[in-house]
């Protein structure tokens, strides 16, 4: 998925909890905390890649709603939606959208929900390395390294709003090389959000060809 949410990667296998971070985990489970509470969360968000040489490797804008386990996502190339049990995935240059069930099971990968509640608990271990100053606000930053080395990245910086207790920006190292960097902002709580946003209405796209996965 493409959002501020995606938050991934790996080096070595290591035992899970034997170093992490008792510092980590307290503002780690405050972000877990404030979000179970929260109905509904919208955000602005901007993501920057830098490929293996350095160099910008593009950049996308776009919008990330979340009510309970129902998520919507927008940018210019690509829309994600998930109502829990089904997940769309329209592009619109090509006017089609792949249709897949949600797999609950599946703990490996990262839902919103996922994201910004207990994701770090079982996949990562995780140090604080103090403070970082990102747009003019103090972050923590926290450093996340994934247990199972099959992943496509070894390295995750988050950076949480310790009064907001919210993440505001993430950092992502692969495995090829690329940077993905996602930072959020405009970010919205307990706004109102039809159930309607969840779903995929094909009648706002006419002509999509439909594919089932």
């Amino acid at each position: 998925m493409k959002s501020i949410i995606t938050v991934l990667l790996s080096v070595m296998a290591l035992s899970a909890g034997a170093q992490n971070d008792p510092a980590a985990k307290a503002i780690l489970d405050k972000v877990s905390a404030k979000f179970k509470t929260l109905k509904t969360v919208q955000a602005n968000y901007t993501l920057n890649v830098t490929n293996r040489a350095g160099k910008n490797a593009g950049k996308k804008n776009g919008t990330i709603f979340v009510k309970n386990v129902k998520y919507y996502i927008t940018e210019k190339s690509l829309e994600l939606t998930s109502d829990g049990v089904k997940m769309w995935k329209y592009e619109p240059a090509a006017n089609e959208v792949t249709v897949s069930d949600v797999d609950n099971s599946n703990q490996s990968g990262i839902t919103p929900q996922r994201l910004f509640t207990n994701f770090y608990d079982k996949d990562f271990i995780y140090k604080l390395n103090g403070n970082k100053t990102i747009n003019g606000k103090s972050l923590a930053e926290i450093e996340l390294t994934p247990i199972d080395k099959r992943k496509n990245f070894f390295k995750v910086y988050v950076y949480v709003d310790p009064v907001q207790n919210m993440i505001m920006s993430s950092k992502i190292y692969e495995n090829s090389g690329n940077v993905y960097e996602y930072s959020i902002s405009n970010l919205k709580t307990n706004v109102a959000l039809d159930d309607a946003l969840f779903v995929f209405n094909k009648a706002k796209h006419p002509g999509v060809d439909e594919i089932e996965q």
